[in-house]
């Protein structure tokens, strides 16, 4: 399983409103500058996070954007999910009950199902909020005499 650019960035993106988050809306081109990322395609991920209610916008020039909610409710695995879509490392773990007509005789499946709750194991216990802990305890060791 290799994670996009686009998954990559969001998580990013939420990252970002979630440090800089003192009310005020903040930019696009602000964001972008920080993170490294072009605006146009900063904007494609800021719409897909938008439209699922992630993120509150403001149209204008005191527009921008802001975390919808605290960072402590969004996991690495909802942004990936909605980004990314599936993040099962193979097509059959993708429905419920399983469809592939193999599943029954299939030696494999079950490495491929360990597979899948390592990563959502790991994805869906780690918030924006903590990785806002870990930079900031970054941060923290980050002076200069």
């Amino acid at each position: 399983m290799k994670i996009s650019t686009r998954g990559r960035y969001a998580v990013r993106v939420m990252l970002d409103l979630a440090l800089h988050n003192t009310g005020e809306y903040i930019k696009v081109k602000d964001i972008a500058k920080r993170q490294d990322i072009s605006e146009k395609y900063l904007e494609q991920i800021i719409s897909i996070l938008n439209k699922a209610g992630f993120l509150h916008s403001v149209r204008g020039a005191q527009g921008g954007y802001q975390i919808a909610d605290a960072p402590e409710k969004y996991t690495i695995g909802m942004v990936l999910r909605l980004t990314e879509g599936s993040l099962s490392p193979v097509a059959c773990l993708d429905t419920d009950p399983n469809q592939c007509e193999r599943c029954d005789t299939c030696e494999t499946l079950q490495i491929w199902k360990d597979l899948s709750d390592a990563i959502n194991n790991v994805v869906d216990h780690v918030t924006i909020q903590d990785l806002v802990d870990r930079h900031n305890e970054n941060i923290s060791y980050d002076y200069v005499i």
